[in-house]
């Protein structure tokens, strides 16, 4: 895949009225993982309707760029694409930021004020992280998807609305019925069709083309030259766990193309190692191995050294196991035992 076309525009964080930018492909946003082209097949049948979607997945996992593909495949792409976050406005301003208000409405409305969903019409509304709203405004937004119509506040008579109606959530919405934070007639509503992205752990197969696009597209926009990265710190990478998903790994990549060293990014990728002896040692009235307490310490220690030495020879491992006066042989066995790297990519001579 050819990354370099479009990717001076996609480094923009204004989204041209909510069209997915050139750079970002369908074939990038869905990879090769069974999961995602699994969804990308349910979205072409979603973009042709009307119908209320719910995004759920992990911080981090794509979901308003999955949003904007929606909008700029459905029957209103020439209209608004309008996000609401819902986490970030306060829950005493949310209404009127969604709503609008009258002139008069309250002290300093001193003029009408449009809200979100005025601003949506025609288009898309996107309530970014939905299951932070406040039951309260659930309710009122629960009329607006019944038969898109609203008041503002002050207002005497109700305003309608077409608007499409996109959520997206990382939170457990089924939970939160449970609990009596979320509307269970309200989540029926926006959960018509379901898309649930999988985190980036369990997609690790379409790691090696988004490192690829995010280097290409952070040489553009910063004016560097980073190389591509190595087939060592690759693999660490796709062994990564990625608690942030594609945020992280776009921050990560972006820390490497702006300082130019695969060592700024590498030690952020390796298990958080025991340091001290505190670190290990059990309670006192617990039972202990003072031989597996050692043999712990001692093998974690080695990880460091040959991870630090890695480093220091820019991942050759040739001339690691120089450094250390070790064989060859010796450095990829410890490189597997250790789980340093992927057990293929470690039998590789």
């Amino acid at each position: 895949m050819d990354f370099s076309q479009g990717v001076a525009h996609v480094g923009s964080n204004e989204w041209r009225n909510g069209e997915v930018e050139p750079g970002l492909s369908e074939e990038l946003i869905f990879g090769r993982s069974r999961r995602m082209r699994t969804i990308q097949e349910r979205l072409k049948a979603v973009a042709r309707s009307n119908v209320p979607v719910l995004i759920q997945g992990e911080s981090g996992t794509g979901k308003e760029v999955l949003a904007r593909l929606i909008h700029a495949s459905s029957f209103v792409h020439r209209g608004p694409f309008v996000k609401v976050s819902c986490p970030a406005i306060p829950a005493g301003l949310f209404e009127s930021e969604l709503f609008g208000y009258e002139k008069g409405a309250f002290t300093g409305a001193n003029t009408n004020r449009q809200g979100r969903v005025t601003l949506a019409n025609g288009g898309t509304l996107f309530l970014d992280e939905i299951g932070e709203l406040d039951l309260g405004l659930q309710a009122k937004l629960l009329q607006l998807l019944q038969d898109g119509r609203f008041c503002p506040i002050g207002a005497q008579q109700e305003k309608s609305v077409e608007v499409r109606v996109i959520c997206s959530t990382n939170r457990d919405l089924e939970k939160a019925v449970a609990n009596g934070s979320f509307r269970q007639d309200l989540l029926y509503r926006i959960n018509v069709v379901n898309l649930h992205l999988p985190p980036l752990r369990h997609r690790q197969e379409d790691v090696p083309e988004l490192v690829q696009y995010f280097i290409a597209l952070y040489n553009m926009e910063f004016n560097c030259s980073a190389k591509s990265i190595s087939r060592e710190l690759l693999s660490l990478l796709q062994e990564y766990h990625w608690p942030g998903n594609i945020r992280q790994l776009e921050n990560l990549i972006k820390r490497y193309v702006i300082l130019g060293s695969e060592e700024a990014i590498s030690v952020d990728l390796l298990p958080k190692q025991y340091t001290t002896v505190d670190e290990v040692f059990p309670p006192a009235d617990a039972p202990m191995s003072l031989k597996k307490m050692t043999k712990t310490m001692v093998r974690d220690f080695e990880r460091q050294i040959i991870i630090r030495t890695l480093q220091a020879h820019s991942w050759n491992r040739v001339q690691t196991a120089r450094a250390l006066n070790i064989s060859y042989r010796a450095l990829l066995y410890k490189l597997k035992d250790s789980q340093v790297f992927s057990k293929q990519d470690s039998a590789v001579s």
